[in-house]
């Protein structure tokens, strides 16, 4: 388990988002990406263990004119609790903080848990 503080930690998710390559992140939009401690249960909606990341909004691939008009902004949450948690060291945690942000921009995009996981982001 590593420890770091909530600024720290925060520091982690926003290298991980400045590692988007640009033509990707000059797409997102409407996204709102926060650090939790811990899921709630309604996040962890039933699952076992735990979430390190959670992205809950309409994927870029099922959004229409219909269904995506005056909308909250989708939303992206990263644990800080699990991530820390999983970690070795300090670099673990980078890695795992980085993984997890890329895997919940990807769910952004519409990409399955499968595909994520061909391209390393699971």
């Amino acid at each position: 388990m590593v420890h770091v503080t909530a600024e720290s930690f925060e520091a982690l998710v926003a290298d991980a988002l400045d590692e988007i390559p640009p033509e990707l992140a000059s797409a997102v939009e409407n996204v709102a990406v926060v650090v939790a401690d811990w899921p709630t249960p309604s996040q962890l909606a039933g699952r076992r263990g735990t979430l390190l990341g959670l992205y809950e909004g309409i994927p870029l691939t099922r959004r229409g004119s219909m269904n995506y008009t005056g909308v909250l902004p989708d939303r992206i949450t990263i644990f800080r609790g699990p991530l820390c948690a999983r970690a070795a060291d300090e670099a673990d945690l980078a890695a795992g903080v980085r993984t997890t942000v890329l895997h919940e921009v990807g769910h952004y995009f519409g990409l399955s848990d499968a595909r994520l996981r061909e391209l390393g982001w699971a």
